[in-house]
């Protein structure tokens, strides 16, 4: 059985169960239900894992995207960004989380201020693409500079960089 560790704290969580995570998250995206489901799933795991938590904080993103109630709204997206916070600080050079950061953050309206670390991980985005320190998912690194590019949120440099990936 192959196991990969993703925290500081040495959790140790298996290859195949992020990739089941993964597989839900996409899921979830077009889903309420899927969204809220796997949600309670990875809270009730409490786990300390960084990967986790990015997991669960981007859920929190998407209950606010399928939420129709304003209120509710901006308390995921609050929660969401504490979350993400929480997971940076647990994995700063963990690509993956910065670009689930990025990713909420370029999608959530500027005007509620949840946009400041844009630039930053960006900027560590970046770093791995042009250091290769990448992850060996080739799909997610190709979807990663997909985006990066199709975001208008990048240089023509690191744009230069994110082509070599496409």
């Amino acid at each position: 059985l192959i196991f990969t560790v993703f925290s500081a704290k040495a959790e140790i969580v298996s290859t195949e169960e992020i990739r089941n995570i993964k597989q839900v998250m996409y899921r979830a995206i077009g889903s309420a239900k899927i969204t809220d489901s796997l949600y309670t799933k990875l809270l009730a795991k409490k786990s300390d894992n960084a990967q986790i938590i990015a997991y669960v904080g981007t859920l929190e993103a998407l209950k606010a995207k399928h939420s129709w109630n304003p209120y509710n709204k901006i308390k995921y997206v609050s929660k969401s960004q504490k979350t993400m916070k929480r997971a940076v600080n647990a994995a700063p050079g963990n690509m993956e989380i910065r670009f689930m950061r990025f990713t909420i953050q370029h999608y959530t309206p500027v005007f509620l201020g949840y946009s400041s670390e844009l630039d930053e991980d960006r900027i560590e985005i970046v770093k791995h693409y042009k250091d290769n320190t990448l992850i060996p998912d080739h799909s997610l690194i190709k979807g990663i500079a997909k985006f990066m590019i199709e975001s208008k949120r990048c240089t023509a440099a690191e744009i230069q960089v994110f082509k070599k990936y496409v």
